[in-house]
């Protein structure tokens, strides 16, 4: 066989340990061929395309050309790939002749794959942005929940008066690992400058449900740290995850997002009294906006549920599957979007 033979076409593509912004992969092909072997040619495309003709002609370089490596191949850095997106990807096989043209395979077949979720060191890449814009504490003493008068009266008259979790929508970024995974009751607890109290204004309803702080941020719950994003504005939005201990959403949460002391953060914390008869303390960062995923069913009746004062918003204002801005340098990390 001399270095002008055909190679053979690449065969029985797989992939594995597949992240947020890499993974490796192998195929077979020739045993004759592992040895002539000198480059290797990928080319990878998010599945939307819908090209068939979306690879290069087999006489033309594609997106990355490697030296031959053994298999399986790691493939990091060279695309900004982005977290839970479907990619397409298919391999050459070249040998580098002495004229520096190439000697190509055929391509191998498409393979479909897609990328996975925020690993804890992104998050904690995210956490490190977070910290620089939450700004000084503040002091709270609810968390509350603004919604229409129809949302109150369906809890009443067909849930029993509880709320119960709801799955978490793809709003903010798109690689945190509670979007479409985790349920639970949104709450904020951002309060007014001049009043130390929830805002007046609201664009998700008229009625708000208040808890207070103690009902849920205590010794026997785990805070969470989930996201951090905002939507083409200046002001950003933090996450966060609030779940009893030992539950199903603290185990959910365990092994997946960053954990915080809920004595000593950025964001949101609970100081124990100091003396006999004296309250806890609740305080919650200033300068962004808090969202607060809460994991367990919540009842009215363990608040109070009043018109606000202030002014209803438009709903265009709201966070309901909001998109992150890509292009904000505070908030996006460089695994991805």
């Amino acid at each position: 066989m001399t270095d002008m033979d055909p190679l053979s076409t690449p065969h029985n593509i797989q992939l594995c340990e597949v992240t947020c912004d890499s993974f490796r992969i192998t195929w077979d092909m020739a045993p004759e061929d592992t040895a002539r072997a000198t480059h290797f040619f990928i080319d990878l495309s998010r599945k939307e395309s819908g090209d068939a003709n979306r690879f290069k002609h087999r006489d033309v370089p594609t997106k990355l050309v490697a030296k031959a490596v053994p298999l399986p191949m790691a493939v990091r850095g060279h695309w900004f790939l982005s977290p839970r997106t479907e990619y397409c990807v298919a391999v050459q096989t070249a040998v580098r002749q002495p004229d520096g043209d190439y000697l190509v395979s055929e391509w191998s077949q498409v393979v479909e794959f897609c990328t996975g979720d925020y690993a804890m060191d992104h998050l904690q890449q995210l956490l490190e942005k977070a910290r620089g814009s939450a700004g000084r504490l503040l002091k709270f003493s609810v968390f509350y929940r603004n919604q229409h008068p129809e949302y109150f009266h369906y809890i009443r008259t067909e849930c029993g008066g509880v709320m119960h979790p709801a799955l978490k929508d793809n709003s903010g970024s798109h690689g945190s690992p509670i979007n479409g995974k985790l349920h639970g009751v949104f709450l904020s607890c951002n309060t007014e400058f001049d009043t130390g109290l929830p805002p007046r204004d609201s664009p998700y309803g008229p009625l708000r449900v208040q808890v207070p702080a103690g009902h849920l941020l205590n010794p026997d719950t785990r805070l969470y740290f989930a996201d951090f994003y905002c939507m083409y504005t200046a002001y950003h939005y933090v996450v966060l995850v609030l779940a009893p201990a030992g539950s199903e959403g603290d185990g959910f949460c365990r092994t997946r997002l960053p954990m915080l002391d809920l004595a000593s953060n950025p964001f949101l914390t609970y100081s124990a009294p100091e003396r006999p008869g004296e309250e806890p303390r609740f305080s919650h960062a200033s300068d962004v906006i808090l969202e607060v995923l809460f994991t367990e069913p919540l009842h009215l009746d363990q608040g109070t549920v009043e018109q606000i004062s202030g002014h209803h918003q438009l709903m265009s204002l709201t966070t309901a599957n909001a998109k992150k801005d890509p292009s904000c340098k505070v908030c996006n990390i460089s695994v991805g979007r």
